[in-house]
């Protein structure tokens, strides 16, 4: 039996990713039982065979790692993974009224009154200086809050009095195109198939 708690905590973000590769080398070899405990969702999911997520002392998702990447049950989760997430109550309309502001459309409803966690990726958000038209069925209205460079991409924070509150991650060529700084006013569209919802 091993038992690692926070292996990788207090290092460097270059040695963390060394040791973290050693140590699911060390781990694929070994025979016997291993229990790791992390507060990093990155370090559970690419380390573990079976991810068990605790909130608050109970147990909030108990699945395997893909399982918690592709329907994270919680928003701290999901946030951690690099996720937009919202939780919110399904309408009989088909959508979900979202708990600080705004709705959401989705392409599955649920019934009416379901507690749900809506999951969208930063790559499904788009990004408009004008109010765009067509088929994206969730569009507000935004301004840019700030710009972090995310490997050869951008992760742009938009806030919105009328939505909450999400990142959307572009190309440095698209936010050029757009003219993207901190305080620019924008708009943000998502289509329905793009968001998942994972009932509460």
């Amino acid at each position: 039996l091993l038992l690692l708690d926070e292996p990788l905590a207090a290092l460097d973000q270059t040695t963390r990713a060394h040791v973290r590769h050693t140590l699911r080398g060390h781990l694929d070899g070994f025979g016997g039982v291993c229990l790791i405990v992390t507060h990093d969702p990155v370090e559970a999911v690419s380390l573990a065979d079976r991810v068990l997520v605790l909130d608050g002392g109970r147990a909030l998702q108990d699945a395997p790692p893909a399982e918690v990447t592709r329907h994270p049950r919680s928003p701290w989760v999901a946030r951690m993974l690099g996720r937009n997430a919202w939780p919110g109550t399904a309408d009989a309309d088909g959508t979900l009224a979202l708990a600080g502001a705004g709705r959401l459309v989705v392409a599955d409803p649920l019934d009416a009154g379901v507690r749900a966690l809506a999951v969208v990726a930063p790559e499904a958000v788009s990004v408009h200086r004008e109010k765009p038209a067509g088929s994206p069925r969730n569009v507000w209205p935004g301004t840019v809050r700030e710009i972090t460079t995310a490997g050869s991409r951008l992760r742009v924070l938009i806030t919105s009095p009328d939505a909450p509150d999400l990142v959307a991650e572009i190309t440095p060529a698209a936010a050029a195109e757009l003219a993207l700084v901190d305080g620019a006013e924008v708009w943000t569209s998502v289509k329905a198939t793009e968001v998942s919802v994972v009932e509460l």
